[in-house]
């Protein structure tokens, strides 16, 4: 296909801006970086769009190359070549606060159904940021950690992408979701996922616009870092894997690195409790927020 032929194709479908059309012709640091500090895989080529991202630290642990390799539409190559140009010259941290929002403004804008290939570029590169962290043996900082459950399994989409997209978008519709991040773009089976996170999330953002807040008791008004993150983990994601079996969690205290939790539902009388405290539990607060943390379950 000519250049000329494959333009006309791509604006015959979509709105394309200028840049976008530019970074799908013409991509940018197309490859493999030689000898990463960081690499980031995300999407799937047996189901769609699937980004590889790799980039390198300078001696100031600043981005001083970045190149990806991309399985999708324009969009999606537009958009991951477009983000190695934005991190080059970032520290991680820096790199850190780039949104899918900024990747689609860096291109002129995205249509509507395109979203989801800036959201794709972002969680490459959080991935590509998080095991940046783990090759250099360094804690990594809780807003980077991938520690969702996988909604959508055709895409790889997580939770936190989705409530994310909710938030951002106010989307109400199963559809909206589709749009912005791919999930339930498949097999159509993690619709109702999907659905109950969209409640999740409207439930709770009315809950923060209402008039009047209730005062929970003994709610913890202040955390350090560390516990937040443990609370956030066991709270969300962990529970919501234990929910589709029937069971859940709660955590019940944090002091130092002893956590204590409750399991409810079908895992409270489960004879396997104790290898789903220490054998999943427990591995998944050591490998996400400390190695030295010990979780003990505490009985009704």
């Amino acid at each position: 296909m000519t250049d000329f032929a494959a333009e006309q194709w791509v604006t015959s479908m979509w709105d394309y801006s200028d840049k976008v059309l530019d970074h799908f012709m013409n991509p940018r640091n197309v490859g493999d970086v030689e000898n990463p500090d960081g690499v980031g895989e995300v999407g799937s080529m047996a189901c769609g769009d699937a980004l590889r991202l790799t980039f390198k630290l300078g001696d100031d642990d600043r981005i001083v190359e970045a190149k990806f390799k991309t399985f999708g539409c324009g969009s999606a190559i537009a958009s991951s070549s477009v983000l190695t140009e934005m991190v080059v010259g970032k520290t991680l941290l820096e790199a850190a606060v780039i949104t899918n929002e900024d990747i689609a403004r860096a291109l002129g804008g995205l249509p509507r159904e395109k979203m989801h290939c800036s959201v794709m570029g972002r969680e490459a590169l959080e991935a590509a940021m998080i095991d940046s962290y783990k090759r250099r043996g360094l804690d990594v900082p809780c807003e980077l950690i991938i520690q969702d459950v996988e909604i959508c399994h055709c895409f790889q989409v997580k939770k936190s992408t989705i409530k994310s997209a909710i938030k951002q978008h106010r989307l109400t519709e199963i559809e909206d979701v589709t749009h912005y991040t791919k999930a339930g773009g498949g097999c159509l089976s993690c619709h109702n996922d999907i659905r109950h996170i969209i409640d999740d999330v409207w439930d709770e953002l009315n809950d923060k616009s209402g008039l009047i807040q209730l005062e929970v008791p003994d709610a913890p008004s202040h955390e350090d870092h560390r516990t937040t993150c443990i609370r956030d983990l066991v709270e969300n994601d962990i529970a919501r894997a234990l929910r589709t079996d029937g069971g859940d969690i709660e955590l019940v205290d944090v002091r130092g690195s002893t956590v204590r939790v409750r399991l409810t539902g079908a895992c409270a009388s489960c004879p396997s409790s104790q290898a789903t405290i220490k054998g999943w539990v427990e591995a998944q607060l050591r490998e996400h927020v400390g190695e030295d943390i010990d979780v003990i379950e505490e009985r009704s």
